[in-house]
């Protein structure tokens, strides 16, 4: 999310069923909503985090009727870590090839090694040591080329 609002897009933070969300290391974030009050019409993308609560995603109807929504218009779905797995729970997968968390290759069907994976309008992500590549090719798809590279420099790394 920092990423993101540093290139200047705006960025909504909804959680499955509260406000507080608790990563599975502890980590509390204070959602903008409730994924319930979120209209798919307004947004040009969906991305998924990773670590334990994947499996929550995973359960959501809500989340993979989501998923399927976005790409059938062509928008942006993007995952990281364990989160593909749940790209490939809603069928986006099928024809495409993605990257996921060390050890969870067999639970998407076209697995590749790479830290960050474009295959059309989806971008998948390998782990939490991966995220900001994920979140630079974010920025690039959402804001442009120049747009990522003026927050790469931003960050010192070019």
């Amino acid at each position: 999310m920092d990423i993101l609002r540093r290139a200047d897009i705006e960025v909504t933070a909804a959680g499955l069923i509260s406000t507080m969300v608790e990563g599975s290391h502890k980590v509390r974030i204070i959602a903008d909503k409730k994924l319930s009050e979120v209209k798919t019409a307004d947004y040009d993308a969906i991305i998924l985090p990773g670590g334990k609560g994947y499996r929550n995603l995973l359960n959501s109807k809500t989340v993979l009727d989501m998923i399927r929504e976005f790409d059938k218009k062509g928008k942006l779905v993007a995952a990281i870590c364990a989160a593909p797995t749940v790209l490939a729970k809603a069928g986006i997968l099928e024809k495409r090839i993605a990257t996921v968390f060390p050890g969870l290759e067999k639970h998407i069907p076209r697995p590749r090694d790479a830290k960050v994976i474009v295959d059309g309008n989806v971008v998948t992500s390998r782990s939490p040591g991966t995220a900001m590549l994920f979140a630079l090719k974010l920025v690039e798809m959402l804001a442009g080329r120049a747009a990522s590279k003026k927050v790469r420099e931003s960050l010192a790394m070019e």
